[in-house]
């Protein structure tokens, strides 16, 4: 028999990069996987993650069948017993304790899943609780707060335009390894590059010397968590200096005299000791950003996990604003996205309710996870007694993560949608697998609203799902049925998928911003026959957005479209959007948000220049989930879970390299290898995040062989920025020595609480 080969193209779903994929297959099997050199965005280019989607596809540790637990036991069953299971489960827990007994979390893999974007809101919307947590929480909402603060929308997010940018400034973040991170970009380093090669300058801020700051002109340490009066410094020389450019925007800003009066209590000659920059090297890349052809500053994870990430976050675009570099070719602009993005605003997204037991404010519709193991073990009305997760793995990813795990051993039911028996999975009465990315078509909603050009790639499944084998949405919309007040219906999750379209079809003709404002429903409607599910809602997106038919008889963007450029469509540089992307209440961009201008007194009373050790996190290019320690070609080379160390602290400490040290902070510690680098400010330690693969129940054996620690066992979730809520996880306060234990070869020998 003849062997079939294909050649499929389609976009890398495994970070923020969308690089396009060259995925060859014979007979079913995935033989070969490259970068499509026909991509207009990526060129070519890929990052390791790619290659992994062979050997995901292919793991035999994944969850390919629904299973239920009993006791201790898994056993495989078919989906309509899963859902009778999680119809009684999370039924019960509703009538008996209401919908706010059941708390949902959801993982960074959504936003990379067509199906979740589009049909998770739709199960959210039908749970009806308050305890919704997700994966933004513990890494992005500060930038996200910020930005529904100050232009309207969380997703209204400045871009760098880095491949026209003269002057780049880093600040906590590592773009090389993470091809950008809240700015979609792959070849990172192929931009960078160029913008050197165009004359122009990389400036990296980081307490490590990252692979973007090895690449940089320059690279200045910071201490952890003091991004805030750096950054306030800045802002003070602009001003100080008369550097600033007034005229930008003007007739669009608000709070500028706010800010150059906040700013004046920050000089560079005070705020020197505090974050450990010279008071001149702080001038003078102040006066590099004012006097560049243009600029951007750029800041990521390492300025949103710290006790002033909103404050960070808000400064970032501050500067880029009274720079001139705000909606400017070179320096940070407005993505224009196919799908259109938000066009219509109902006021605020923030403190709109509480949670239970700490009091903390809601934030872009959920609770900061950090409030996650509170609402669930501490007794009272509205306790978490239910728990779904989606695509998540909370045990090792939020804040005191030792507390979640002992609070889910109390639960009356949990579910899980995931392909994996992971740390929290395991846990779960009821686990509903996921297809894997190749089972399903993709499209990038989130970033391609957070990236460099204005992208649009549609990808076809390359393999069909097994007989019976029910995508997310199908999934999802049975999650929906299941915590109704109604039986479920027979035909229950095609009403619901046309129910959706049509409310979207109707919101969209009401709204005055919108292209199809005023049309039939019924025209549109008729439009999109013969297609159901997300193929069907993309294309409405895809048409009644900004590059669109609007369904007309004319020329312009659709599905079809799409799948006859399999390789996507550049739809060009981005543009000037101001005022058109603002969706405040004033019609103007605030630079001075109430929120945030209360929390610079915090600031202002916290600076210090204290001593003692910090800890930090760290990513790696083959790493950015949990359950990529289970793909052999991510996890080849020798062990990346260790505690890096300046060899001076080593030498303090009496910590040669390779031996085992404790790590401890208030509420846990740990052991750990160590490895002594000069890439490392000294003061500092850093353990990457993600590991810890010790316990008992799970399914992984590749990341068992791997385990590492966990580093969250070490981070307090009372210790938290003030406005989002969001879990210190950069500048922990710790203690490190040497054990008596002395080397071990595979990382953590003894994780525990405090």
């Amino acid at each position: 028999m003849d062997s079939v080969k294909n050649v499929h193209y389609r976009t890398c779903p495994l970070c923020e990069a969308t690089c396009g994929l060259e995925i060859h297959t014979v007979n079913g099997e995935v033989t070969h996987i490259e970068g499509d050199k026909q991509d207009p965005f990526s060129k070519g280019y890929l990052c390791p993650k790619g290659f992994s989607l062979k050997e995901l596809h292919h793991d035999p540790d994944r969850i390919r069948e629904p299973m239920v637990r009993k006791g201790s036991e898994w056993f495989t069953v078919s989906y309509e017993e899963a859902f009778k299971e999680v119809r009684k489960g999370l039924r019960g827990v509703i009538e008996k304790h209401g919908r706010d007994a059941v708390g949902v979390y959801l993982g960074n893999p959504n936003v990379h899943n067509l199906s979740g974007m589009l049909y998770l809101p739709i199960f959210l919307r039908a749970l009806g609780s308050r305890n919704q947590y997700s994966a933004s929480s513990v890494d992005q909402i500060p930038k996200q707060l910020a930005a529904e603060f100050m232009y309207g929308s969380d997703f209204s997010i400045p871009i760098p335009d880095i491949d026209r940018t003269h002057y780049f400034l880093v600040i906590g973040a590592n773009p090389l390894v993470s091809n950008g991170s809240l700015m979609t970009a792959p070849n990172m380093r192929g931009r960078l590059k160029s913008l050197q090669e165009r004359g122009g300058r990389l400036v990296v801020v980081d307490p490590v010397r990252t692979a973007t700051a090895k690449l940089a002109n320059e690279h200045h340490f910071i201490k952890p968590g003091t991004d805030g009066y750096f950054l306030f410094s800045i802002l003070h020389t602009l001003f100080d200096e008369g550097l600033t450019k007034a005229s930008h925007l003007a007739e669009h800003v608000n709070g500028l005299s706010e800010v150059k009066e906040l700013a004046k209590d920050f000089p560079p000659e005070k705020m020197a000791t505090v974050c450990g920059l010279d008071s001149e090297t702080i001038r003078s890349i102040a006066r590099d950003l004012s006097s560049a052809t243009c600029a951007a500053v750029y800041g990521r994870m390492g300025t949103c996990t710290q006790a002033f990430g909103t404050v960070n976050s808000w400064l970032i675009d501050v500067i880029n604003c009274v720079t001139g570099n705000l909606d400017r070719e070179g320096g940070v602009m407005f993505t224009t996205p196919a799908t259109g993005g938000k066009t219509s605003k109902k006021g605020y997204r923030f403190d709109r309710f509480r949670s239970r037991v700490s009091g903390r404010p809601e934030v872009l519709g959920e609770l900061p996870v950090s409030c996650l193991s509170e609402e669930m073990d501490t007794p009272g009305e509205g306790q978490i007694k239910a728990f779904v997760t989606v695509a998540g793995n909370p045990i090792l990813s939020t804040p005191n993560s030792k507390r979640l795990q002992s609070a889910l051993e109390d639960l009356d039911f949990m579910v899980s949608v995931d392909c994996y028996l992971n740390e929290t999975t395991r846990k779960a009465n009821v686990i509903l697998p996921a297809p894997t990315p190749l089972e399903r078509s993709h499209y990038d909603l989130s970033f391609y609203q957070l990236s460099v050009r204005n992208i649009s790639h549609y990808s076809p499944p390359v393999f069909e799902k097994k007989e019976g084998q029910l995508d997310e949405w199908e999934i999802l919309l049975n999650l929906a049925e299941l915590v109704g007040e109604e039986e479920p219906d027979q035909d229950g999750v095609t009403k619901l998928d046309n129910a959706t379209i049509h409310y979207l079809i109707k919101k969209d003709i009401k709204n005055g911003r919108s292209p199809i404002y005023g049309r039939n429903p019924k025209e549109i409607a008729k439009a999109l026959e013969g297609q159901t599910g997300p193929e069907r809602m993309l294309d409405y997106m895809l048409r009644s957005g900004p590059y669109g038919d609007h369904f007309k008889q004319q020329e312009g963007l659709s599905l079809k479209k799409l799948k006859e450029n399999p390789h996507g469509m550049d739809l060009g540089a981005l543009k000037p959007r101001i005022p058109e992307v603002l969706l405040t209440h004033t019609g103007k961009i605030e630079l001075a948000p109430k929120f945030i201008v209360e929390d610079v007194t915090r600031l202002k009373e916290e600076a210090s220049g204290s001593g003692g050790m910090l800890l930090i996190g760290r990513r790696n290019l083959r790493s950015n989930n949990s359950w990529m320690h289970n793909l052999p070609v991510l996890m080849k080379g020798k062990d990346r879970c260790t505690l890096w160390l300046h060899p001076t602290d080593g030498e303090k400490l009496n910590i040669q390299d390779g031996e085992l040290a404790e790590v401890q902070s208030e509420v846990g510690r740990l052991e750990v290898i160590v490895e002594l680098t000069n890439d490392i400010m000294p003061g500092v330690g850093s353990i990457p995040h993600g590991y810890g693969h010790e316990l008992n129940g799970m399914k992984m054996g590749v990341a068992k062989e791997n385990k590492g620690v966990n580093t969250n066992v070490l981070s307090d979730e009372k210790k938290l920025d003030a406005v989002s809520g969001t879990a210190v996880l950069n500048g922990i306060p710790i203690t490190v020595s040497k054990t008596k234990s002395g080397s071990e070869e595979h990382g953590a020998v003894r994780t525990e609480s405090i």
